[in-house]
């Protein structure tokens, strides 16, 4: 039984790892728009962007593994088609050429997101949207002392780029339309500490604020980070179920029972959490991707796995465990020092109807089971 994985990310290479683990010992094929191996995008904004760790250590796999393992990856290919009742799909060179058809038994969609564009700034500036290892070398090569850099968006992508531009010695600036940074994943009471970190820190966070034409011409580099598009283009056209990202029910199958889909393009119906979620994060590609490759093998597990987020930025370390969802949370109880500018240590739970729906820490990793254990218990 032939397997093909469209996508050359995380999600990707992690499936073709589990499925070789788990003794599938049929083709496996993997394709990949860029022409790089398959690498974690997490560092891109994190270890490699700081200069203490190089871009190969965000591979998945060195080369080798991938002959020894025989896993067929395609780089530099685009599958433009694919066609479920035929089960073939169609792969094209990136840079042109001719395309070929290749059959497949069972098809994994692993496209992920782009980052959202932003008009004003691709007009007025030449905008980096840390997306790509030629994203993270372009922008760290920008951060030296005394740069001007301009973020436009203070969610996770800007926030540590800020944090690893001042700890460069860079000039930051930081807009956001919203009230506070990170408001809409954490609420305005944790919010806030993000907000007095990166300003203790010397970040000039601009909140209520848009950018204006004037402020990205004088930058010395602009970062844009608001948010992504899940690239369902190709499921559409093969007529897969699509909203929001593609459909997949809880066993991570699109509405095509020989087609799944995972990571940041994919919208699961989580049945821990009893609604819809799509998440795009390091964590969900990883787990995804095992339970997929069991699902792709014949099996019949369904994915229960919690969202799980983590962020680093200056000396403050964070997990968050859970999704409070669309009815938001009746209060947060929050435990501990929370100043983290100076090192402080907080626990906080976001509790709806008496029940933990997320819980976090900062700094206080000897907690990181048992406030994760903590969500769905009631408080």
């Amino acid at each position: 039984m032939n397997i093909a994985i469209v996508g050359g990310g995380l999600a990707a290479a992690t499936a073709a790892t589990e499925l070789r683990e788990r003794g599938y010992d049929s083709d496996v094929v993997i394709y990949a728009r860029e022409d790089h191996l398959p690498y974690e995008r997490p560092p891109l904004s994190k270890e490699v962007l700081l200069g203490t760790k190089d871009v190969d250590s965000a591979l998945v796999h060195d080369e080798a593994w991938y002959a020894a393992n025989r896993v067929r990856l395609e780089r530099g290919v685009a599958v433009t088609a694919i066609d479920p009742a035929t089960h073939t799909l169609r792969a094209e060179p990136v840079g042109g050429g001719e395309g070929v058809e290749h059959r497949y038994d069972r098809l994994l969609i692993a496209t992920g997101a782009i980052a959202r564009r932003f008009d004003l700034a691709d007009r007025v500036a030449e905008p980096i949207y840390l997306r790509t290892i030629e994203d993270n070398t372009r922008l760290r090569a920008a951060l030296r002392p005394g740069a001007k850099v301009v973020i436009v968006g203070a969610g996770w992508i800007g926030l540590e780029v800020a944090s690893a531009a001042r700890q460069k010695d860079a000039e930051v600036t930081v807009y956001e339309v919203a009230d506070l940074p990170l408001v809409a994943v954490l609420g305005p009471e944790v919010a806030q500490l993000f907000a007095d970190l990166h300003r203790a820190h010397g970040v000039d966070l601009r909140l209520g604020t848009a950018v204006d034409e004037a402020a990205l011409a004088a930058a010395d580099v602009v970062v844009v980070g608001i948010g992504a598009i899940p690239q369902t283009e190709l499921a559409e056209r093969a007529g897969l179920d699509v909203d929001r990202g593609v459909l997949v029910d809880e066993r991570l199958r699109t509405s095509d029972p020989d087609i799944y889909a995972i990571g940041d393009v994919a919208n699961h119906q989580h049945p821990v959490l009893g609604r819809r979620i799509r998440v795009e994060h390091w964590d969900t590609a990883i787990e995804q991707a095992k339970v997929a490759a069991h699902n792709l093998m014949g099996e019949d597990e369904p994915y229960t796995h919690l969202p799980y987020f983590f962020t680093d930025q200056y000396d403050l370390g964070m997990e968050y465990f859970g999704s409070v969802g669309p009815d938001g949370y009746d209060r947060v109880d929050i435990e501990g020092d929370t100043d983290v500018a100076n090192g402080g240590a907080f626990r906080a739970y976001w509790v709806e109807d008496g029940v933990v729906r997320a819980a976090m820490h900062a700094n206080d990793w000897d907690a990181s089971d048992a406030v994760r254990d903590s969500v769905g218990t009631r408080r």
